[in-house]
């Protein structure tokens, strides 16, 4: 098999940069990440692959995910969101990694609301309430009102590998 590059990929497993449609929420406080196109012939190797790329972000986010939490559970200011990036998989292997908009936080456990479209996984739906465990969670976002944000290091970085 070729060596794995971002830019050779066709694939469609980031749908999580496609423009966020939040209820209740201007679209300018959710993160607006770009899509990356992922190509290969072995859907489980271009994943690997692409985990492989995006670890150090991982790392980074998770590294400071216990301030962000610990700021969303103390209650954000007026106009501040918190997002969540997690991924999202249906019975035939397919997944989606999207943005949740944190509802409730407690202990390990995030309740939210599903906020991209989805394209590949079919049993889940924008607007949906979802819960997952904290280890579940690739990136955080804290958006402000006025489009700002904090966190989204895997958004940044497939955002640089696209320019």
């Amino acid at each position: 098999m070729p060596a794995f590059r971002p830019s050779a990929l066709l694939l469609v497993l980031l749908p999580l940069a496609l423009p966020l449609t939040v209820r209740g929420q201007a679209p300018a406080a959710a993160p607006t990440d770009q899509p990356l196109l992922l190509t290969g012939t072995d859907a489980e190797q271009s994943l690997r692959a692409f985990n492989k790329l995006i670890a150090p972000a991982v790392k980074q986010a998770r590294k400071t995910l216990p301030a962000a939490k610990k700021r969303f559970v103390a209650g954000l200011p007026a106009g501040q969101v918190c997002y969540l990036t997690t991924r999202l998989f249906d019975a035939d292997g397919q997944y989606e990694q999207v943005f949740v908009r944190v509802q409730a936080w407690q202990g390990a456990t995030v309740e939210g609301r599903i906020s991209n479209e989805l394209n590949l996984v079919r049993q889940y739906q924008s607007g949906q309430v979802i819960s997952f465990p904290e280890s579940a969670v690739l990136d955080w976002t804290i958006t402000t009102a006025e489009g700002g944000e904090e966190g989204n290091f895997v958004g940044k970085l497939i955002d640089s590998l696209q320019n």
